[in-house]
């Protein structure tokens, strides 16, 4: 497919957050683009201020007719979406080019030099914080990102087409569309087990994807991973460490060692040894391709964040409000180790939104485990996205599972009472689902609380 044929594109869930990032692209590139979503959101509200035209109800008799051109239109749909959809039906029958969001990002970043993130945790952050540093070193850029970066106010980076960065996603075997110049696996915990089946399966597919960097390329991996490549680790013998960590106001200084050379006193202020991890392997990945260490390690000191990545909303003397989108037991793990190592001895309520009922269900010992460690439970029910119920996965399953005795079961409608009656230090809301709509009601309500 060459994209200098295609004239119109069409998004068939436009408002994920990988989907608008490559709306965002089509249309900074002069196509036009529209799509459909079935609910609106401020993501999508953000789109539609571009020009964007946008529907919420599956007919085709919305699509405008500029896009029912089969010879110059792309339609581009998620994984997400059901094949049953009507408009994705229509397209399919109708013989127009019809492609997977990881498909395009493939065509996308072909002729760039490709940095991909791949990992079960920590893509976002990693992958955001790689497009600060290239953009602090005066990289010509472009990134599609898979959260909000606080750096650049959006998931969509353009700063050139030279470099790409891209999050390698595991699910759906999406990655193995991507050929990247250097490459980077975090992490390869069991996960989408409804479309792998195993763990093992899981693994095979990241060694899979490990296959697709082009020749001469580098492959970074977490130091203690299954999988052979340049290691980046905390206090081992990584080929890239950090060592001599400390912690002063909120801020880790440490000793950042190359395979060349030690920086001394680098400065990273995301909280939690993961984000270190995420920070070092970010550096590492730059460090391939940028011969400006000790900029790049200047840069990381400057990385403001990604919306819902351990996201202080109010951070008062008294109170702390973070928010985070922990969805997987190792992830709800990082979390409460680094509310722990910032906040010692503060009382912590969690309110988690479990995300999928075939993840709950994989899982339901390690959430459970995972939950029981903080003070008081706070829980929503199962948020679906795609999926239909399983029978017998619910909230109320996963409550009686937590060794915690201050638990309990919650709707949203009671969600601001039952923290305040809570009276934690530090509050902390956690899940991939909805629940990140209600983080700015809850912050401007226990601002005005406290």
């Amino acid at each position: 497919m060459n994209l200098k044929d295609i004239h119109n594109v069409y998004f068939i869930g436009i408002g994920g957050i990988g989907m608008s990032a490559l709306a965002r692209y089509f249309k900074f590139i002069d196509k036009n683009v529209a799509g459909y979503d079935k609910t609106k959101t401020p993501l999508i509200e953000e789109l539609m201020e571009l020009g964007i035209d946008i529907h919420f109800e599956d007919n085709t008799s919305l699509i405008s007719e500029v896009y029912k051109n089969s010879e110059h239109t792309l339609v581009v749909y998620t994984p997400a979406v059901p094949r049953s959809h009507s408009e994705l039906q229509y397209y399919v029958n109708a013989g127009f080019q019809v492609k997977k969001r990881s498909e395009v990002l493939g065509i996308i970043t072909r002729d760039t030099f490709c940095f991909a993130v791949a990992g079960t945790h920590g893509k976002t952050t990693t992958s955001s914080i790689l497009a600060h540093l290239l953009k602090e070193t005066q990289t010509p850029l472009i990134a599609f990102l898979g959260g909000i970066s606080e750096d650049f106010n959006s998931n969509f980076v353009l700063e050139g087409t030279e470099y790409s960065v891209v999050e390698a996603d595991e699910y759906d075997r999406s990655f193995l569309q991507l050929s990247p110049d250097v490459a980077c696996i975090t992490s390869m915990d069991a996960d989408h087990l409804d479309i792998y089946g195993s763990d093992e399966e899981i693994k095979k597919s990241f060694r899979e994807f490990a296959q697709k960097i082009k020749p001469n390329g580098k492959l970074l991996v977490r130091n203690g991973l299954p999988i052979q490549g340049i290691t980046y680790g905390l206090d081992d013998a990584s080929d890239y460490c950090i060592t001599n960590i400390v912690i002063e106001h909120g801020t880790y200084i440490f000793d950042l060692k190359t395979p060349e050379e030690t920086l001394k006193n680098v400065r990273f202020s995301k909280p939690g040894k993961h984000n270190l991890l995420n920070g070092l392997a970010a550096f590492a990945m730059a460090a391939q391709a940028i011969s400006q260490p000790r900029r790049l390690a200047e840069a990381l000191a400057s990385f403001k964040g990604v919306q819902r990545r351990f996201s202080y909303q109010i951070k008062e003397g008294d109170f702390v409000f973070i928010d985070d989108y922990a969805h997987h037991p190792t992830e709800i793990d990082a979390v409460h180790q680094a509310v722990s190592e910032m906040h010692p001895n503060k009382k912590v309520t969690v309110v988690f939104q479990p995300h999928l009922y075939s993840r709950t269900q994989d899982f339901i010992e390690g959430f459970a485990a995972s939950l029981s460690k903080f003070d008081t439970v706070l829980l929503l029910d199962i948020y679906p996205a795609r999926e239909e119920p399983i029978a017998g996965v619910t909230s109320t399953w996963l409550l009686e599972k937590i060794d915690n005795s201050n638990k309990k079961l919650i709707e949203k409608s009671d969600l601001l009472s039952a923290i305040i009656s809570s009276k934690p230090d530090v509050l902390v809301t956690m899940g991939a689902g909805d629940i990140g709509l209600e983080v700015s009601k809850l912050k401007k309500e226990l601002a005005y609380a406290s």
